[in-house]
């Protein structure tokens, strides 16, 4: 709908009132006798929201396969259907789904998308509802969830440098997956706030602002989930390792307790907004330089490995240090966007936009 205008009238004396669009009023559904939420923002707008009413239908879709791409391209669309907050959505397939292709799409769900689950099906459609009531768990509530799993996940992939323990690293692995789940459904989550403030009250998400602010720390939480992931699966070394190798594994291994002592500051910055601004702006900034300081240890790290000989450390063995410590170069760049959008959201301004 383009920009219109509204003249204030006075009605009775002492009540000022505006008409509404009709083509707005339609698309929503509102008739004679609703009910209508008014929300005033700090910016002095206000946000019209028709109330819902009993019998509020599921917002459901069709999403029919294509039988010329492959399972994860199809897979890609079921997800952008969650994200954007369809509660039941049917698999349809023209030439029916295969058994195995039944028991996967069902794995996957319950793997990858929280709240959804398989609610019907037959031989050409599978039917999903999401059951997850977004007020029942909150974004503070799945932030948390996300951080302590990437927390676990760098203090075992650290136990992992040390100890060469295969299947603590595939551990690892395993649990990137639930800090994806997670990233998902706190998409999902903004993209709803996003269109209905009381529900981004409900959730925790006190201003429109801050939901851009807030996507962009769980993508960054996500991408550090990534990196997690690599540390572990490239930190089997070899036992038998030279004297010199040996300290550069363990200037390694003491970068990788300080990328998770940084990241721990940096939730603790994000968790002080609603307790302090200034002092989540102050912690903000002290992560910022600490993860500088990081980076350029790291960097101090990557030539030592790159002037080892190959009789100290095998080619094999320096590509898979150097990618560690790139990882935790990134992880310490991403600690550094999410302190920066801490001091964003911990300023007050003017306008509604901050980003």
């Amino acid at each position: 709908m383009k920009e219109e205008t509204r003249k204030v009238q006075l009605t009775g004396g002492s009540t000022l009132t505006v008409s509404l669009p009709i083509k707005w009023a339609r698309e929503a559904g509102i008739k004679q006798g609703d009910e209508i939420s008014l929300i005033q923002r700090s910016d002095k707008s206000l946000v019209l929201t028709p109330t819902k009413k009993e019998g509020w239908k599921f917002k459901s879709a069709e999403l029919e396969l294509s039988t010329a791409e492959c399972f994860e391209d199809n897979f890609r669309y079921l997800i952008a259907y969650y994200l954007v907050g369809y509660d039941l959505v049917r698999l349809l397939t023209p030439s029916g789904f295969k058994a195995e292709e039944r028991k996967r799409i069902k794995e996957e769900v319950r793997k990858r998308l929280i709240g959804m689950e398989v609610v019907g099906e037959s031989s050409r459609e599978i039917v999903l509802q999401s059951f997850l009531k977004y007020e029942d768990f909150t974004l503070r509530d799945a932030i948390r969830s996300m951080s302590e799993i990437i927390l676990s996940m760098q203090g075992d992939a650290i136990s992992t440098l040390e100890n060469r323990d295969l299947k603590l690293a595939e551990d690892v692995a395993e649990r990137d997956n639930e800090v994806d789940r997670f990233y998902l459904l706190i998409v999902r989550q903004l993209k709803a706030a996003m269109s209905d403030p009381e529900l981004a009250k409900k959730i925790g998400v006190g201003r429109q602002r801050d939901s851009l602010g807030y996507r962009i720390v769980v993508k960054s939480m996500e991408r550090i989930g990534d990196h997690v992931e690599n540390i572990a699966r490239n930190s089997l070394f070899p036992s038998s390792l030279s004297v010199s190798s040996l300290k550069v594994l363990e200037g390694v291994k003491e970068a990788g307790s300080r990328a998770e002592r940084l990241f721990a500051k940096t939730l603790s910055s994000l968790s002080e907004i609603d307790l302090s601004q200034r002092e989540a702006m102050k912690t903000a900034n002290e992560t910022i330089r600490d993860a500088n300081a990081l980076v350029a240890e790291l960097e101090r790290l990557n030539e030592r490995v790159l002037a080892e000989t190959e009789e100290e450390l095998s080619v094999t063995d320096k590509i898979q240090v150097l990618s560690i410590l790139d990882s935790l170069g990134r992880i310490a760049k991403y600690c550094t966007d999410i302190a920066e959008v801490t001091i964003n959201m911990s300023t007050k301004i003017a306008g509604e936009w901050a980003f």
